[in-house]
């Protein structure tokens, strides 16, 4: 082999990291005096930059990837796992890689542990190589630990130097960096590695990214998006993509809907608009009080096709993400809030279902259309409710006989509703206003009127319709699940029931009616929002999964998410299965979304509760800085919850939900009752327990981590002392001396 620059990056090329000078010659062939030769072309390579050598005297490409590496799995595409290096220091944003499992040995395929195959998250130590087509191929050779985790937090300079204070609530103790980067500033949002080592009493951390100021707007969301791994930027080809879509025209399965009449009904800030409504009495003559309701839904299908870099992106997020100051969208703006958005006297795409409901609100049948529609009107919860009340204004004045129509149509659905008797939790609905400088302004109860009701129960029965008819044509799809409550949950509501004067039976059948009857009886004790929370609390956690499901609080045996495909993955997977269903279209879904539901259906499981806590950890920020420069004030309270080390307690105001630490509650130990989930002072008995009202004084608020810290102001419930032989009272005497010794 003629030795020349090529013929070396050739060979390094072919396995990178691996060939020194020696290795180099014998690959190459070169011995004697040609050996000189190649260390001077090795050296002018170094020197010119296209070739790296590294601590081990090793040579690799200089924009090539090393032949070993240590890659983390980032997320799924199309199923399959990608990654990226776990510490990446080269130009540009870390490559993205395509994992494959090499096998247990040798690179051939065969039966693997379970435990080492690699799920999202998961470390593994990867051999790299190039396809000719450009897709680097990480093949996993070693399953590895969970390695050093990243975290959030806020830089800090003291009186002892440079500190990082993480954002997680969860944190016990402050971190010392290693090295503060040149540009970093004091309250800077970082990003940090915690090591093993220690100096003193703090753990050392590596800082590995600057995110921006703490101090700025809208920082307790930046710290809610980036702690929980939310995605806020659209890869350059999704936005491309997205502005090059059209309206799809009338014709062939779709149909000219826009003499429809249909209104849009929403909060006064919704930024999209996915669902329409319209109803009129049916004439038929055979179904006398009967009423024919429509509901159309955008049809997002008909712009992010399977496959497609919208649909590989809305894939990944899974749902979008509402802050209090702002929208993280599952699609781009072009989408979420133009081409999809069903704006008012706009022709906009729609998949519709027709449906007629007999006088007593039993539905009596469905069709599923495709259409193109236009909105009559986009109107608000309040405007659509002083219509109702007989004081429509401008906005709803044009369509008041449409409206006075839905809202007849919505008395004959109650009566079916009722007689199905979903779940009744009525809880308060807190709203946090922030101005454009990321400041809380105030904190206001959420409006709950019947126009509210109207519009969850028609999409309630569209969403039943799309379960029912997928069911029905045996048509593979997402179901939304809710199963009934476990037992060990149930046990836990039925044992501090008594202590507020109400029981609730395991001996008989579950039922949605049994619950509704528990909170009626709450409500005539001024219990309902206590009872309501722990009702809440004992039940399932809904998902989403594949095949035959009903949901438990809504007490129907077919359910899906068919309303919202804007915000909502699911809801786009059912529009695809649905127009493969009544051959509505050739852009339903593809052979490797079907064999993939589970996969997929999990994957978005997991984004929801991702954006759950997101949504929850911005609004406790929020709520902590609007409540900082009020410590020392007192509030009214109620306790929802009680464990060994304190009081979980949400005031009356704002809804905030903070924490009463135990040893705080004064001299005497006070004990958790698992029973009647209380803390129970071990010599007086006195009590504080679970959905007591309070009052109590703020003592500290920090914004970063959206922690609150009360005090008691309100004195226990009176209790009897425990009956005990001696050796137990002085038990209960010794531990109660020792913690007013610790606390002196």
């Amino acid at each position: 082999m003629k030795l020349t620059k090529k013929t070396i990056l050739d060979t390094v090329r072919e396995r990178p990291d691996f060939y020194d000078n020696k290795k180099l010659a014998r690959a190459l062939g070169v011995k004697g005096d040609d050996r000189r030769e190649l260390r001077q072309l090795l050296r002018t390579l170094v020197e010119d930059g296209a070739l790296k050598k590294s601590d081990r005297k090793t040579f690799r490409e200089a924009d090539a990837l090393p032949g070993v590496m240590v890659i983390k799995a980032t997320h799924l595409d199309d199923g399959d796992l990608m990654g990226e290096p776990e510490s990446w220091k080269g130009d540009g944003a870390a490559p993205k890689l395509l994992i494959r499992d090499s096998g247990p040995t040798g690179g051939k395929r065969g039966k693997r542990d379970q435990r080492d195959t690699l799920s999202v998250g998961d470390r593994a130590l990867c051999r790299i190589k190039v396809r000719e087509n450009g897709d680097i191929i990480a093949s996993v050779m070693k399953k590895l630990g969970a390695g050093p985790t990243e975290n959030l937090g806020v830089l800090y300079k003291g009186g002892r130097g440079w500190r990082i204070q993480p954002v997680s609530k969860k944190a016990r103790h402050d971190y010392k960096p290693v090295r503060v980067p040149d540009d970093a500033e004091d309250q800077d949002l970082v990003k940090f590695r915690s090591s093993r080592k220690n100096q003193g009493d703090l753990r050392l951390a590596e800082i590995t990214e600057i995110i921006g100021s703490a101090l700025g707007g809208k920082s307790a969301s930046i710290i809610s998006l980036h702690e929980n791994d939310i995605e806020t930027v659209f890869p350059d080809a999704v936005i491309e993509e997205a502005k090059s879509l059209t309206l799809p025209e009338i014709g062939g399965p779709r149909e000219d809907l826009r003499d429809l009449p249909l209104v849009t009904i929403d909060p006064v800030d919704a930024k999209d608009f996915d669902d329409a409504i319209f109803a009129r009495p049916d004439e038929s003559g055979k179904n006398k009080g009967g009423w024919i309701c429509w509901v159309a839904i955008a049809d997002v299908s008909a712009f992010v096709t399977t496959g497609s870099e919208l649909d590989k992106t809305a894939r990944r997020r899974g749902n979008s993400v509402y802050l209090p100051d702002a929208v993280v969208p599952m699609l781009p703006h072009e989408l979420s809030s133009d081409l999809c958005s069903l704006r008012p006297h706009e022709d906009r795409a729609c998949l519709a279902v027709r449906m007629v409901f007999d006088k007593t609100g039993v539905k009596l049948r469905h069709t599923f259309k495709r259409g193109i529609m236009r909105s009559h009107a986009r109107l608000t919860y309040r405007q659509a409710q002083d219509a109702f009340e007989g004081r429509a204004g401008d906005e709803a004045e044009p369509v008041l006989d449409i409206l006075q129509n839905i809202y007849a149509a919505y008395a004959t659905l109650k009566k079916g509703r009722d007689t199905r008797a979903p779940l009744a939790i009525e809880l308060p609905e807190r709203r946090v206003h922030v101005n454009d400088k990321g400041e809380v302004t105030k904190i206001t109860l959420r409006d709950r009127f019947d126009a509210h009701k109207l519009i969850e129960e028609f999409m309630v029965q569209a969403n039943v319709c799309a379960a029912e008819s997928l069911s029905e044509k045996k048509t593979p799809s997402i179901v939304r699940l809710h199963e009934e409550p476990s037992r060990e949950k149930l046990g836990g509501l039925v044992d501090f029931l008594p202590a507020l004067g109400l029981k609730f039976s395991l001996g008989e059948r579950t039922t949605t009616a049994r619950f509704n009857k528990l909170l009626e009886q709450a409500e005539q004790k001024d219990l309902s929002e206590t009872v309501s929370m722990a009702v809440l609390r004992s039940q399932s956690q809904a998902n989403y999964s594949v095949g035959k499901g009903g949901h438990f609080g809504l007490n129907l045996t077919h359910y899906t998410h068919f309303t919202s495909p804007i915000r909502r993955y699911a809801d786009l997977i059912v529009h695809r299965a649905l127009i493969d269903a009544f051959d509505l279209g050739e852009d339903g879904m593809d052979k490797e979304s079907q064999s993939r539901l589970q996969e997929i259906a999990e994957h978005i499981s997991a984004t929801e509760r991702k954006a759950m806590v997101a949504e929850r950890d911005a609004k406790d920020r929020y709520v902590a800085a609007y409540l900082a420069d009020r410590v020392g004030a007192e509030f009214d309270a109620r306790i929802t919850g009680a464990t060994k080390f304190g009081l979980f307690i949400t005031l009356k105001e704002t809804g905030a939900d903070g924490l009463i630490p135990a040893r705080s509650l004064g001299h005497e130990y006070f004990a958790f009752n698992e029973k009647t989930k209380a803390l129970v002072g071990v010599e007086s008995g006195d009590t504080y327990k679970f959905g007591r009202a309070i009052k109590v004084k703020l003592e500290e608020a920090t914004p970063v981590t959206g922690g609150l810290i009360f005090e008691m102001v309100s004195k226990p419930e009176k209790g009897k002392p425990p009956k005990r032989n001696h050796r137990s009272a002085s038990s209960g005497r010794s531990r109660g001396a020792k913690h007013k010794r610790k606390r002196r």
